[in-house]
């Protein structure tokens, strides 16, 4: 593959290879049904599981459904924070840009498998009784902080947006593709949010400890990615003239 660079020497984003539609559907399906297998089989093998599943009020499903959305804000979190390493002067060091973009656009779609079965396996819960609705809808919620988890939702659906403009980036302007991709920032406020206010964990230690650390994280890369692009604008660019 021919690789253009800009001026600064960073890869051109439309030389950055997205992978075929149908693998990246192939790993999305494939992270549902590992996770649904799993839930049918394991609780053969550890009888503490099976009786969790079983009685007037199961309470696995709301476990699975408690780790899986960790696991998706830490997928999320991974995919934020390469999306801002790839195209800056810390990826060309470590771990490169290519494989940040691969990091950046695997994740982000793994992430959306594991929040799809996080809302998805809360049907076999019967404390609160979500209906398919009130999972898909944003602020279907009725009997659980709606607006927080209205958030989460919104967030899901925004995070799938940005995730298949790989798909759209040659059908539209960079502008237009950068536009959409910014909305990867809110999409990670939102579920930062929906984790700290709606989350049974949130108040934990080690919870707290991980929502410090993506939070603060992505917005020290925020800011760096900020100041690079400042300093690379010269006085001489603003007025039209090239530098000599």
């Amino acid at each position: 593959m021919t690789q253009d660079h800009t001026p600064s020497g960073e890869l051109s984003l439309n030389d950055l290879p997205a992978a075929s539609l149908k693998t990246l559907l192939g790993i999305f399906i494939a992270g549902l049904v590992g996770a649904g297998a799993a839930l049918a089989v394991l609780p053969h093998f550890v009888p503490a599981l099976a009786q969790s599943t079983q009685g007037d009020a199961p309470k696995a499903f709301w476990l699975l459904s408690r780790v899986t959305g960790f696991v998706a804000f830490g997928l999320l979190w991974l995919s934020t924070a390469f999306g801002l390493l790839m195209t800056g002067k810390l990826a060309r060091n470590w771990p490169g840009h290519l494989i940040a973009f691969e990091i950046h656009q695997f994740t982000s779609l793994i992430a959306l498998s594991f929040a799809l079965f996080h809302a998805l396996i809360l049907l076999g819960d019967r404390y609160i009784g979500y209906t398919l609705e009130q999972l898909l809808l944003p602020f279907g919620s009725q009997n659980y902080r709606p607006v927080e988890v209205g958030m989460g939702q919104i967030g899901f659906y925004v995070t799938m947006i940005v995730t298949f403009t790989f798909y759209a980036r040659r059908l539209i302007s960079q502008r237009v593709w950068r536009a959409i991709h910014y909305l990867s920032f809110a999409a990670f406020a939102m579920a930062l949010w929906h984790g700290l206010s709606s989350g049974t964990d949130s108040g934990e230690a080690w919870a707290q400890g991980l929502y410090w650390l993506a939070g603060g994280s992505v917005l020290f890369l925020s800011i760096y990615r900020i100041l690079g692009t400042l300093a690379k604008i010269e006085p001489a660019n603003l007025s039209g003239r090239r530098p000599t």
